[in-house]
């Protein structure tokens, strides 16, 4: 077992230029960590928040928290992990963008042997957003309308594959023509284009004026509007993401306005605190991806070392589905 290491690192926030590659000697797994070696690394948008400065992070800094990988070694006091298990990790620690790293044990989860690698990279993080958005956050019930913003996207496709699994009539909203096909092909009952479509009048339309009972938003700033206009009379607009930005100065006067909506900001990891936790939620999305509810689409790949290009290409809405980082 070697303890050398490629490491992305940041030393100051930025654009995708800032992340630069250091070779580490890692020290050996400290009590409750686990030595990884990694296999295949998940692109996140929350990793550009990190990278551009919007989420705050005390410099330097690793950039990524969603991989996949094999044990090497295990520190003192480690229970139920072992060299040579297939393990991954959703966080919420950073440093994913790695060849190898010391991981809080209580981090990690098995991997099933019928879910490759890559599988399980792009599945791992917006798994479990999607099952703690549509599940213990929203708490969708069959029959509910769903406008899902970015339906498409990493998160997106899986949420409108779950939401039909749980009943759910589901609207995606969507940004071009073929990503109104990953929509559909996904599930969608309804894909509206946000471009050319008055997307809050046409999810008025197609309820029969009522409108959406739940809104799921990982667009943040350029959606604000619309979901507020699109959401049912007591409907709960769910904020997840901050693609186009942060929403803020929220009017608490404006929900009343739209209807006495409910609005949260959720935290993946204000649903997911213990390890065990997070192998539930991780046990749930491969039994839906089991039985072929959410598909994951693996859009395009990249060298780990290529991950600067990867976040270019990701904040220019070049990418389709997921991005996944190979080692």
């Amino acid at each position: 077992m070697t303890d050398a290491a490629r490491v992305a690192r940041i030393e100051r926030t930025g654009g995708p230029e800032v992340i630069a590659w250091v070779d580490e000697i890692l020290p050996p797994p400290a009590p409750g960590q686990v030595r990884v070696r990694t296999t295949a690394v998940g692109l996140n948008y929350i990793d550009a928040y990190h990278r551009s400065g919007l989420y705050p992070v005390e410099l330097p800094a690793g950039l990524g928290s969603e991989a996949t990988g094999v044990v090497e070694a295990v520190g003192d006091g480690v229970e139920g992990f072992q060299p040579g298990d297939r393990v991954g990790t959703f966080g919420p620690s950073r440093g994913a963008y790695a060849t190898r790293r010391n991981v809080i044990a209580d981090e990690l989860v098995h991997l099933p042997e019928s879910v490759d690698d890559r599988t399980a990279a792009a599945l791992l993080l917006k798994g479990a957003t999607a099952a703690m958005l549509v599940g213990p956050c929203a708490r969708v019930e069959a029959g509910q309308t769903v406008l899902v913003h970015a339906a498409a996207g990493g998160v997106g496709h899986l949420l409108v594959g779950w939401l039909k699994a749980v009943g759910a009539t589901v609207i995606g909203s969507v940004g071009s023509a073929d990503k109104a096909a990953l929509a559909h092909a996904a599930g969608a009952d309804y894909v509206l284009n946000h471009r050319t479509d008055d997307v809050a009048a046409r999810v008025r339309d197609l309820t029969d004026g009522r409108g959406a009972e739940v809104v799921l938003d990982g667009v943040g700033k350029a959606t604000w509007d619309v979901s507020l206009k699109a959401a049912a009379r007591r409907g709960i607009i769910v904020s997840y993401g901050n693609a186009s930005g942060a929403v803020d100065g929220v009017n608490l006067g404006t929900l009343a306005k739209h209807g006495s909506l409910f609005v949260t900001r959720p935290t993946l990891f204000d649903y997911a605190t213990t390890q065990a936790e997070r192998q539930a939620m991780t046990d749930r999305v491969f039994a839906m991806l089991a039985r072929e509810a959410i598909r994951p689409v693996i859009g395009q790949t990249f060298a780990l070392e290529d991950a600067a290009e990867a976040h270019r290409a990701m904040e220019a809405g070049e990418t389709r589905g997921s991005t996944v980082l190979t080692v």
